[in-house]
């Protein structure tokens, strides 16, 4: 079984900070790549940011220089990640959703958290 809880989302004002958190536990298995993406309204889910076991990153152009993505994995249970999203836009607003894959045997599966609202806006 595995578990995704995320938290931190809210409202924040343009140009602001909000920090995303998210952890992940598997009772089998391992936990492989993390990350978040973030679906707005009418439009498709997309990424934002992930972050491998060994610390590799990966993020979308309009993030870059503004977010970024770190992760804690010393606990094989309980592997959490942040997303520390500064100098934020309005269309940066959108629901986030953490991923968390889980390997097992060489196979990947791909498991997400309830999402959280991040509003930016005067």
């Amino acid at each position: 079984q595995v578990q995704v809880v995320e938290s931190g989302g809210g409202l924040v004002q343009p140009g602001g900070s909000l920090r995303l958190s998210c952890q992940a536990s598997a009772s089998i298995g391992s936990v492989g790549v993390m990350g978040w993406y973030r679906q707005a309204p009418g439009k498709e889910r997309e990424l934002v940011a992930t972050i491998t076991r060994e610390g590799s990153t990966n993020y979308r152009d309009s993030v870059k220089g503004r977010f970024t993505i770190s992760r804690d994995s010393r606990d094989n249970a309980k592997n959490t990640v942040y997303l520390q999203m500064n100098s934020l836009k309005s269309n940066d607003t959108a629901v986030y959703y953490c991923l968390a894959n889980v390997v097992l045997h060489s196979l990947v599966r791909s498991n997400w958290g309830q999402g959280t609202q991040v509003t930016v806006s005067s």
